[in-house]
């Protein structure tokens, strides 16, 4: 009778532990960095260099 009480009292005093050894989700990865908007101006340099480049080889091939 005696090992019975101790059990149930060991059962209680053991369950409850459990719920506190739950694994904790790691934390949220860092934002990613912010991108070089390398897309913006590519198209504007190009027509400036075509432009250019088109000028000079006008210009060259007059004289």
């Amino acid at each position: 009778m005696r090992i019975k009480y101790i059990l149930i009292v060991l059962i209680v005093m053991v369950f409850p532990f459990t719920g506190f050894t739950q694994v904790v989700p790691p934390p949220a990865p860092p934002p990613p960095p912010p991108g070089l908007p390398i897309d913006g101006f590519v198209v504007l340099l190009l027509v400036i260099g075509m432009l250019y480049g088109s000028k000079k080889i006008l210009k060259n091939s007059s004289s």
